[in-house]
């Protein structure tokens, strides 16, 4: 594999990549990040350029220096090629197969080499397929380019506004938000994940509502391949447009800075694919994908 580093060539493939949307969405939402100051110092490898097959993005060597941290240790994959990547994925220059680390992917067929690698170097795969939302930018807008025609046909609708009970701010989250944030993840509620959400909290957007009191109740952050995670609603306070107003927000600021961004939601959330269907997204069929790989001494 070969490691991009010209600015060139990563302009190069980030277009290309864009062609091959939403089932390259992980590489190209992490090689925007590359491009714009690198904040999780990230590299590009590819198996040959410019007539590429796979890409795979992950952090630079100095980076993984925990064996046992899934969330540092990520690697983001897309390939043309299915049935070549056995062989990319089996190099040990590629993947460090003596840590623990996780695979993120829209691609099912990433799945297949994978386990076979896995199965010859005993290393346990534990695999999570959720539904892959992507946004589909409303005619008018898309049209007339203008900012202010996406946010009226984002305004929060008038039941959600009307179940209101509080004056409610929006804010961007910092990093004194962090352990919050944890401990209201389903992926997260550990030390490592707390770690990672404070890298997060530093380099990325993320918003959330605070009421009244001024305490933060709903939020949403994004990480380093431009997908929106981590989002949660108190209880109390579900059901009364918070999302919308988050989700209004995101789109707007993302579209300022011409970012790519999507989401992940379990099959089981109803209520929250709802909630992105309305806003303009779409569940895009090749699905969001995460590899868990454990090797067996750590079992």
């Amino acid at each position: 594999m070969l490691v991009l580093r010209e600015p060139q060539q990563l302009q190069i493939l980030y277009e290309s990549l864009e062609e091959s949307t939403p089932e390259s969405l992980k590489v190209y939402g992490a090689l925007f990040h590359i491009r714009n100051k690198n904040p999780f110092n990230l590299e590009v490898l590819v198996d040959a350029w410019p007539e590429y097959q796979t890409v795979i993005i992950r952090p630079q060597k100095e980076e993984m220096k925990d064996d046992l941290d899934y969330y540092t240790n990520t690697y983001h994959v897309f390939t043309k090629a299915p049935d070549k990547l056995e062989e990319v994925l089996a190099c040990p220059q590629v993947i460090n197969w003596e840590q623990a680390f996780q695979i993120q992917g829209c691609q099912e067929s990433l799945g297949e080499a994978l386990q076979k690698v896995a199965a010859s170097k005993s290393v346990q795969v534990d695999y999570l397929r959720t539904i892959l939302f992507v946004f589909e930018k409303p005619a008018l807008a898309a049209s007339s380019g203008d900012k202010m025609d996406l946010m009226k046909f984002l305004k929060i609708p008038k039941v959600l506004e009307e179940r209101r009970k509080e004056t409610f701010q929006t804010i961007f989250l910092d990093v004194s938000h962090a352990r919050l944030v944890n401990e209201h993840w389903e992926m997260g509620k550990n030390e490592k994940s707390l770690k990672y959400v404070e890298r997060c909290l530093q380099n990325f957007a993320a918003f959330g509502i605070l009421s009244s009191a001024g305490n933060p109740i709903s939020w949403v952050l994004t990480e380093q391949s431009c997908e929106i995670r981590m989002g949660y609603t108190f209880p109390k306070y579900r059901g009364q447009g918070h999302m919308w107003q988050m989700g209004r927000h995101n789109i707007g600021y993302f579209f300022s800075k011409n970012m790519p961004f999507y989401i992940h939601v379990a099959e089981d959330k109803e209520k929250s694919q709802r909630i992105l269907l309305s806003l303009g997204f779409k569940n895009a069929l090749c699905g969001w994908h995460q590899w868990k790989c454990t090797p067996k001494k750590y079992c």
